[in-house]
């Protein structure tokens, strides 16, 4: 594949080559941050007098704030346009992204339906990447979290046992992590409340690449907890539900802590992309497999290396 002046809208449009490409180059930006021995500094000012135009209709932490510290430690800079905007006065989407493109030579959106950043982007002429539609995709997220992945067991990847945890109905994180990892041999268990497993939608494309060993469902983390290699969590999505009542029902379902972890794999590593609502215990913070902080670090290299790319930068 080829990510000079593409769009990053789905995993659908990765291979492995192309991800092992990626990671190359997200491990060249963490060395040049890093000032290790022997890196290439030129990394950070491969993208100077370059823009970055950020377009949230949904609010975010890391995945706003890692995109803008990426574009600046690669030498460039960025212009931010949140609900505050015209976006107020009426203006259409598309409307708004083709003003930013004006700005700008390559665009994060964020949008909170489902397929919108697809749609938009048959409008535009400059690589649009997509920050997460609904309940939909984060293909940039589903990246940063298989490099974590692989840096947590040793780059690693076949044969491991990945178990998904809270939310996946909504989840978009695990939506577009699953459908990644159906590119490798791994086994997936789905564990979740009553009615917030995973769509059989993602199921079945998961099947239809072949690779994974199994996807299992269960509704007890402790069935499955012995045989994990990655436990992924994720919260119960608040703003995804149609009433109060039915997400206060499922609410606190799951809570990772010392008696949850207790036949854990000293090796587990514990991941979530956040933000986190309870579940996880913060005692768990101090576990040497505990991936989550160095998850959301992961996050800005990757994206630094995915910027790079599209722009033909590295």
């Amino acid at each position: 594949m080829s990510w000079k002046g593409h769009h990053v809208l789905s995993v659908h449009d990765f291979t492995r080559e192309g991800i092992q490409s990626l990671f190359e180059a997200a491990d060249k930006c963490k060395a040049a941050v890093k000032d290790e021995d022997g890196a290439d500094k030129s990394v950070l000012d491969c993208c100077k007098h370059k823009v970055l135009g950020l377009v949230f209709y949904e609010p975010s932490t890391r995945t706003n704030c890692s995109f803008a510290t990426a574009m600046l430690r690669l030498g460039g800079t960025y212009i931010n346009v949140s609900e505050n905007s015209s976006i107020k006065k009426g203006e259409t989407l598309q409307d708004t992204m083709r003003c930013i493109e004006c700005y700008s030579d390559i665009m994060v959106l964020r949008h909170p339906e489902k397929g919108s950043v697809q749609a938009v982007s048959s409008f535009l002429h400059k690589p649009l990447l997509n920050a997460g539609d609904g309940a939909g995709e984060h293909p940039t997220q589903a990246l940063l979290d298989l490099y974590t992945i692989m840096q947590e067991q040793g780059g690693k990847i076949e044969g491991l046992t990945i178990t998904m945890l809270g939310d996946l109905k909504y989840g978009r994180t695990t939506h577009s992590l699953a459908m990644l990892l159906a590119m490798y041999g791994v086994r997936i268990n789905y564990v979740t409340p009553a009615g917030l497993g995973i769509p059989d939608s993602v199921k079945e494309v998961v099947e239809s690449l072949g690779k994974v060993i199994s996807q299992n469902e269960y509704l007890d983390l402790s069935e499955v907890i012995a045989e994990t290699d990655v436990l992924y969590v994720t919260r119960v999505q608040k703003e995804r539900f149609e009433s109060l009542d039915e997400y206060e029902k499922v609410q606190g379902s799951f809570i990772v802590n010392h008696e949850t972890l207790a036949n854990a794999k000293d090796t587990c590593t514990i991941m979530h992309p956040l933000p986190r609502v309870g579940e996880i215990s913060e005692s768990v913070d101090s576990y040497p497999s505990a991936a989550y902080f160095r998850q959301m670090e992961n996050g800005m290299y990757v994206r630094m290396a995915i910027i790079a790319k599209v722009l033909g930068a590295l």
